[in-house]
């Protein structure tokens, strides 16, 4: 049985094979693994670009206080971006989820239409969900624009729902079930719930109960104007992380009940305005100097093209390869919190 752990480790592995520079998760709170810079802001400009880490997400409204079996308020996504889009990147993914040991014989997998957006980054995407034997496991994105600005070249996005895969895999139904890793002597496991399951509890108390919707208004003020003052400076990355902070706190607000409706609109459009500058004061700092990674990395983004079955001498006609479903002109899906 394939633990959490290794999970992680395989996929690692893996993309590292396809030239992905394998990164570290983003300090700061993201409701997912786009919001990291190493997405939203290397998917804006001319660069070329393939990184590879995990996020832990946070999504305060979706905390269940550990009694849901699959619905968690912090989960941990696999981001897989790749720049420009390579034209075998679905072949690439079926065969990660082959290097996990998955039989593509013998399990349903459907990529499902599913085009992305998110209003506070300013960001949508035509894509798919991926499902396995009817669960959703992964997102599957051609980004389009970021903070307003198109996406030229397009970026590939694969994000792999970490938990939702394991339990798969596993064949559990209950994500405290999960086995992250086992004791290398006794093999004894460490399961999700051993790891996690308080944290779960206490941060939805937190998230529902007890956060100070006063203190956390004045903050997400102090987090906007300081977002603005970084952008005059100008400073892209710092006044970056102040409009994450910024968002992260508006999820909580959203959580506790704190902001209506009308309120609720106004202020994700606070949070899409900073996100728009900072994209334009990203790509002008990059124009700036010469876009570099033109130049150091032109060679070094061609892998995907080939599939590893290729490069060892067997077939490339071997295994299941599924086909693109048609997409629609105009994206239909729309995240509604700030990520």
């Amino acid at each position: 049985m394939l633990t959490v752990s290794r999970l992680i480790l395989t996929l690692q592995s893996y993309w590292d094979a396809h030239g992905c520079a394998l990164l570290q998760p983003y300090d700061v709170e993201v409701g997912a693994g786009t919001s990291h810079p190493a997405t939203f802001l290397r998917a804006i400009g001319p660069e070329p670009w393939r990184a590879a880490y995990v996020q832990p997400s946070r999504r305060p409204k979706d905390g269940r206080y550990g009694e849901n079996p699959n619905r968690l308020q912090h989960y941990y996504q696999y981001q897989v971006v790749l720049k420009p889009a390579p034209d075998d990147i679905q072949a690439c993914y079926l065969d990660s989820l082959k290097a996990l040991g998955l039989d593509l014989t013998q399990n349903d997998v459907r990529f499902v239409e599913d085009d992305w957006e998110n209003p506070t980054l300013g960001a949508w995407g035509l894509g798919w969900e991926v499902w396995l034997n009817g669960m959703e496991i992964t997102q599957f994105t051609y980004f389009q624009q970021v903070g307003g600005l198109d996406c030229t070249p397009v970026l590939g996005e694969i994000t792999y729902g970490i938990e939702r895969l394991a339990m798969a895999l596993q064949n559990v139904e209950n994500v405290y079930d999960l086995i992250w890793t086992r004791d290398p002597a006794s093999q004894q496991p460490l399961t999700y719930g051993d790891i996690f399951h308080q944290n779960e509890v206490e941060q939805s108390t937190y998230h529902f109960e007890q956060s100070d919707t006063d203190w956390l208004f004045s903050q997400f003020n102090t987090y906007e104007t300081q977002a603005q003052r970084l952008m005059d400076a100008p400073l892209a990355l710092p006044a970056y992380e102040m409009t994450l902070k910024a968002a992260h706190t508006f999820n909580l607000l959203d959580a506790r009940g704190a902001i209506s409706v009308t309120e609720r609109a106004a202020y994700m459009g606070r949070i899409r305005a900073l996100s728009r500058r900072i994209a334009q004061t990203y790509y002008e700092a990059r124009a700036a100097l010469g876009f570099p990674l033109l130049a150091t990395s032109k060679n070094l983004f061609t892998i995907c093209h080939e599939r590893p079955s290729d490069r060892e001498g067997r077939s490339a006609g071997s295994g299941a390869y599924m086909k693109y479903v048609s997409i629609p002109s105009t994206a239909r899906p729309c995240i509604t919190g700030a990520q």
